[in-house]
Parts: C-alpha cells; structure tokens; sequence
C-alpha cells in the first residue's frame, strides 16, 4: 500500500510469567518461536521486559520491508507492547474516526492505539482476520485476542507457576517440558489478566452475533442485490496490496466467483498497488480432474493469466507426513495435500498472497449431504455448527497448508456483514429442492441464493459453472488421488494392526486404515494428550458435522466417508454406496 500503510503475515509467540534465570528463559522461547519460522521466513524478532515476559515474532514481510514494519509493536513512551499476526482491513478507517496518532505503517500498530484508547473494550471494532497478545507494563495488564471465525489461528498454554504461553502454531508448544498443557485458544474470545493473576485468567467471548445461537430460528427475506454487492465489497477489502497476488481458483462456484469479482472490481480496491499485468489465478489436479477444466473455462471468462500445474498421486502420497504435521491434524488431508502443493508452486513464483472461497458452503449449506437435511430448521442449525467450528476445519487448513511456504490465503465469504447478513436470512432461501425451478429455468440446487445474484445481465461466470454441482476439494482435483490414499494406507497398516487400533487409540479408535495412518503420524509429532484434544472427533458423511449424520438411517449404519461421492445425489456417486460396517463401497 506503498506510503498508506504497510503489514504482513506472520508468527507469533509469547510467554508471559515465566519464572527463573532470564538466560535460559530467553532460550527457551528463541528455541520454540523458531519453530514458526515457515509462517514469518523473512525476519524474526523477540522483546523481553527482563521480568519473565516475552514476546516473539517471525515475519513475512507483505509490504515495508525496512524496520518500520518490525514487531513487537511498541508505545510511544514505551510501556505497552504487542505483537500481531494477520490482517486488520479497517485500520486507516479506525485512525481516522477514533483520532490515533500513528508513528509507523503497520496495521498492526491499531492494537495497540485502541488499547491505549480504550483499554481491553476495544476488539469487537477490528475488522480483519488477526491474533494478538499484548502487555502492558504500567498497568500489569496482559491481553489477548483471536478475530471473530478463528481465520488467523492460535493456541494457548500453560506453564510452571502459572505461566502463559501464545503461540501461532501448535507445534510451538508441543514436545516442550516446559509446557504443561495447551489449547485452542477460541474465535472471537479475548484474554484479559493482570501480574500475579496468569494462572486464573480464561478467555471469554467478544464475538457474540445472535445467529450463533442454534435455537434462534431467522426469517429475514432474501435480497439478491444486497448480497450481491455485500460479496463484492468482501473481496475488494481484501484487495489491499502491493505484491504479486492472486486467487486460487478451483473451478467451483466460491472460488470462481471470488476470482471474477477481483478481476472485474479490483480497480475499485483501497491502497492496492497498480499492477499492469493480468491478475493470476491458480489451479492444481491431477491431469484429467475435474477441476482442472472447469478452472480453464472461468480463466479464459475472466481474463486471468491462469496458472495450471499438475500433481501425480506418488508426489502427494510423498507429501502427507509433512501435510500432518503442518497442518496439526489428520482431518481433511485429502484436501490439505493438494493444497499444501500448490502453495510451494505459488511461493516459486514470488507471489505472497491469495485470495480464496472457504466459508461459503458452511454458511450456505452447499455441501452435498445438505441435499438430505430434514427440515429448514435443521438446515439452520447444520450451517451454524458448520460455520462456527471452521477454525478446526477448512479455515485451519487453508492457513496452515499455505502458510508452511509462506502464502497467505484471505476469504472473503467470512467477512462479518457476508455472514451477518446470510446467516440472518430464512433458512428456506437456502434449501435445496432439486424438483423446484424459483426463476423457471434452473433447479433449486446448494447455494442457489448466491449463484442467483450473480445470474447478471453482464455475467461474472459461464452458466455452465454458475450452475455447477458442488465437488469436494479433494474430489475435485482427481479421484485418483483420494483412492490412491486409500490404497496406500491399506498397504501401510497392516489388518493384525488395524484390529489392535481399539488397543492402540482408546480414545476416538479411526474407523479405516485411511485414519489409522494419518492418526499415528499426527499422535508421532504431536505425543501429548491435550493435542488429540484439539481435533474434533465423531462420524462424518461428505463433510458433515456428527449431528447431521443422523439425517439418514444409511448414514448411521457406516462408518463414514468425507468424499462427496458417498452421497447419491452427486453425478459421480453412482456405483457408490454406503456399505454397513464399512467404508463407501465401490459398487
């Protein structure tokens, strides 16, 4: 944002209370904050007070690359400091409405500014993706927060005499005997404590919209246009740049539309630096996949210089330990592969920052299995457990699979007034009823709220893609990806293994060998009990929360698939099946 402003992704780390010999201290937290070097490669810093508080950060320097940009942030007479990973979007906004006195570029610098403003009541005025943990020396206050879906991750843990770590990443905590314990540290929840009083202080909520209520039933009408333009305002805030950028684009309805919109509505974005060349847009699939095609067809609709790169199944089987343990789970590996792959190619290529469509199926309900909902009131409530447990799904591993190179991903589905306003609407706009055409031509299919407000005189997609069945990432980028996963696990763990697994994993015993292997890769890098804790556990069908599986008697019966095959509703589902007691058969 040349001299407007200036930010960056990161990692940070902090501890705070720690008691004994400062030296080795300080070695402790260099040790562990160098764990986080793959989120911040370009530069690292760590400030301490000389008490037993530290604060730690690794930078990627997205914009400023001098000093002005360097965390930890401090006060001007130097007794608060902060350090903050993410992006805080409304920051020049903030300056000017609430009069704060910026000394650097960052936007980072506004933690801080508010703080001093307004003390701890101030977090719920941030609009970005963010994590945060500041101190303030004068008053002894410790904070910290996370934004409103948990897009910017971080965990929190515990320590001898009541020490407290912060940490971007897991991995910065885990195998470390000087960490007792650690945790998720929740969405939209801030930490406040002061000196002595570490060991007691507990999060509580900052973010607290009334549709996260699951018994609050909305009835607002559905406005196309209002939708429309609040979509397209979502991604031109996030267009706030001045490196090479782009958009991943899959060929799907969410990331198709969120590349369209850029390419015909970037020149209206804030501070983003003029660039001449096209914008870039990337895909990655095996060669034939289905999203390959469809990612050409929207490139060549919206005049993006495309990128296509290809994958083979070995190459992504090599991939998967490293996969785990970035990712910090065994969930959704399927997608975290491909993904983690294309952000080497994009880091390769010099460009830092994507955009992309996470959080649109959640809060619409456009996965396949919400074809077999009950009811618009179940419908709701799916898409409100959905939506609010993204931090330890799909969000978590857009971050965390493109961040090991140094990418950063922004989505603009989970902009506060996007969700604000569809998780507001009449859980009957977002139904799906396939025999129904509402405007006579098209069938009522997932997510038609939002394909019908981009069904534009002036289109932003072919019809053919606007109209497009969902598919599962991992599906999308080839089938014989997810069935050379299979296969490989099957080879890799043996049956006398598998039928010792209740032995082996007590707790939440993986249902297939698929599971079996990722599980024992992940409990490997991460041993400790409380780091099982941080993944969710329970069936899923097609990427369903454990609630929605008793939408359908089959459903109960299996053991599970999260491939969008195992529901029949999909063009490639046929010869597909749940099969009792088994994983989806292939029939």
């Amino acid at each position: 944002r040349g001299a407007a402003g200036g930010w960056e992704m990161c990692g940070i780390f902090a501890a705070l209370g720690l008691a004994g010999e400062q030296r080795a201290n300080r070695k402790l937290v260099s040790r562990l904050a160098k764990r986080l070097t793959h989120r911040g490669p370009d530069w690292s810093s760590l400030w301490t007070d000389g008490a037993g508080d530290f604060l730690a950060h690794t930078r990627l320097a997205i914009v400023g690359p001098g000093e002005a940009g360097d965390q930890p942030l401090h006060s001007a007479d130097g007794t608060v400091h902060w350090v903050v990973n993410g992006e805080i979007y409304n920051f020049e906004q903030l300056c000017r409405d609430h009069g704060l006195d910026r000394r650097t570029k960052s936007d980072s610098e506004v933690v801080g500014l508010l703080y001093q403003k307004y003390g701890t009541d101030f977090v719920e005025l941030l609009d970005g993706m963010f994590v945060f943990v500041l101190y303030d020396e004068k008053t002894g206050t410790y904070m910290a927060g996370r934004d409103h879906m948990g897009i910017s991750p971080m965990y929190w843990g515990q320590g001898p005499g009541g020490a407290l770590f912060f940490a971007s990443e897991m991995k910065a905590l885990a195998n470390c005997p000087e960490v007792e314990s650690y945790a998720i540290f929740p969405p939209g929840h801030q930490l406040v404590a002061r000196a002595g009083e570490l060991q007691r202080a507990q999060p509580e909520r900052w973010y607290a919209p009334a549709w996260l209520d699951q018994d609050r039933i909305p009835g607002a009408p559905l406005d196309e246009e209002r939708l429309r333009h609040t979509v397209v305002d979502a991604v031109v805030k996030r267009l706030m740049v001045d490196v090479p950028h782009g958009v991943l684009l899959s060929g799907g309805l969410d990331s198709s539309l969120v590349a369209s919109i850029a390419a015909r509505h970037g020149g209206e974005a804030k501070n983003r630096l003029d660039f001449k060349e096209k914008l870039q847009s990337f895909c990655i699939g095996i060669k034939g996949a289905p999203d390959l095609e469809a990612a050409r067809k929207v490139a060549d609709f919206i005049g993006t210089e495309h990128h296509e790169f290809h994958f083979t199944p070995e190459e992504a089987l090599d991939a998967v330990e490293d996969v785990v343990y970035h990712v910090e789970s065994y969930h959704q590996i399927r997608a975290s592969v491909p993904m983690f792959l294309l952000a080497r190619k994009i880091k390769g290529m010099g460009v830092k920052m994507v955009l992309s469509g996470e959080g649109a199926d959640e809060a619409l309900g456009g996965y396949l299995y919400f074809h077999k909902a009950p009811s618009p009131e179940e419908y709701h409530r799916e898409c409100v457990r959905k939506t609010t447990r993204l931090h330890q799904w799909d969000v978590m591993r857009a971050n965390k699979a493109t961040m090991a190179w140094g990418v950063e991903v922004r989505v603009p589905y989970l902009d506060k007034e996007v969700l604000d306003l569809v998780m507001n609407l009449d859980p009957s706009e977002k139904t799906i009823d396939m025999q129904a055409r509402p405007d006579g031509q098209h069938p009522k299919l997932e997510k038609y709220l939002l394909r019908k407000a981009f069904d534009t005189e002036d289109p932003y997609l072919p019809a053919d893609v606007l109209w497009r069945q969902k598919e599962q990432f991992s599906d999308g980028v080839g089938y014989d990806w997810v069935d050379s996963l299979r296969e490989y696990a099957e080879a890799e763990v043996s049956d006398e293994q598998f039928a010792a697994r209740f032995e082996r994993f007590p707790e939440d015993p993986p249902a297939t060998k698929e599971y079996y292997m990722l599980r024992a890769m992940f409990e490997e890098r991460f041993p400790e009990k409380c780091a099982l804790e941080t993944i969710p556990d329970g069936k899923s069908i097609a990427c369903s929360t454990p609630e929605a599986v008793a939408w359908h008697p089959e459903w109960e019966k299996s053991v599970g698939d999260i491939s969008g095959r195992a529901v029949d509703v999909h063009e490639s589902s046929g010869g597909v099946e749940m099969d009792e007691g088994g994983d989806a058969a292939e029939g």
